[in-house]
């Protein structure tokens, strides 16, 4: 039988993004040489590309192109070039969700013996967790909403199918870890929380082999710092994920280091780091490239069922963090193209 040639959709970002798209791209083919995972790579301008070249963030082209892929490899987009612009990257990124249908944002932190020590808050060991952040709906959507020099309204709105599908995700993804799940809310206060509890115990039945815990959302940042192996699988509204996400990104030791998945029902999924494009570090080969390598990861595990791939990246990762390989935002002296050189170097010394 012949091996499908699986399609992905490439858009590089701006400023430092092409460097960690290229390091992206030359781990995938480390990984993938010599297998029978076969892939074609398909570039498009997006966000700062397709401004420049047409005043779009979002060409036609670009989101055909990715409506046809089997999933969508995105670097950081964004920067002061474009800032108060009409059209900005980050309005084609959203335009590029929408379209696509992707709700559900999985951002994973695992803090690995290589990691522990360079946590600038605290050392820590066994964490293992993935927040679940719904991305469509709540107060970033919600209608109606008002500027104001004297009152400014925004509102948060859910509905129950809208929970139901974010929660459905977070409670299919306990069942491939730990089976544990803590929902995440501010039902003391928000109406909409009260939702999302009343929703999450009709579910909860569904999963038996799940344990569900609610917490507050205050009360989960506090206990993302002081004990953060409580946590398997979090499920949480749009805000408070946005805001949890990067505190339990600073655990592994920086935000460099975290990928992320954001998924719909139907169609390609899209991977990216959780990180912007780090202006101050263009052409200076000094941005961190492992989120985009890991997102490389979670694209092979999530979108084409090669955990065996993935695991592979992992493992190497590690080892080149334990050998003290890494760059300065982890305290390391370690260029671009070095880490993704030594990363390359362990992948293909796995397969001698």
């Amino acid at each position: 039988m012949e091996t499908k040639e699986h399609q992905i959709a490439v858009l590089a970002g701006d400023y430092s993004g092409p460097e960690m798209m290229k390091a992206g791209l030359a781990v995938l083919a480390a990984v993938s040489a010599g297998t029978d995972f076969k892939y074609q790579l398909h570039a498009y301008p997006f966000g700062g590309q397709g401004i420049d070249q047409g005043g779009d963030p979002l060409p036609a082209t670009t989101l055909a192109g990715c409506r046809q892929a089997d999933a969508i490899l995105l670097s950081a987009i964004g920067g002061p070039r474009y800032d108060g612009a009409v059209a900005t990257p980050e309005q084609g990124l959203l335009r590029l969700r929408q379209a696509l249908g992707l709700f559900a944002n999985l951002r994973p932190t695992q803090v690995t013996p290589a990691l522990a020590p360079l946590s600038p808050v605290k050392e820590v060991a066994d964490v293992d967790l993935v927040i679940v952040r719904e991305l469509t709906a709540g107060i970033y959507f919600g209608q109606p909403r008002q500027e104001g020099e004297q009152q400014a309204l925004d509102t948060a709105t859910y509905t129950r199918a809208e929970v139901a599908r974010i929660l459905r995700v977070g409670f299919e993804l306990a069942c491939q870890r730990r089976h544990h799940v803590t929902i995440v809310d501010k039902a003391n206060v928000l109406a909409t929380s009260r939702l999302w509890r009343r929703v999450a115990a009709e579910l909860a039945p569904q999963y038996p082999t799940v344990k569900v815990d609610y917490r507050y959302v205050d009360a989960t940042a506090m206990q993302l710092i002081n004990h953060p192996q409580a946590f398997d699988v979090i499920i949480t509204a749009n805000l408070f994920g946005d805001i949890l996400s990067d505190e339990a990104a600073v655990l592994p030791g920086s935000l460099g280091v975290i990928p992320s998945a954001s998924l719909g029902l139907t169609g390609p999924n899209l991977y990216e780091p959780i990180h912007g494009s780090a202006p101050d570090l263009v052409g200076q080969n000094k941005v961190n490239p492992l989120s985009m390598i890991n997102s490389v990861a979670w694209m092979l595990r999530q979108s084409f069922g090669r955990a065996d791939l993935a695991a592979r990246i992992d493992q190497a990762c590690q080892a080149v963090l334990a050998a003290g390989i890494y760059t300065a935002d982890l305290g390391g002296t370690a260029t671009t193209t070095e880490v993704t050189q030594a990363i390359v170097d362990a992948l293909t010394a796995q397969a001698e």
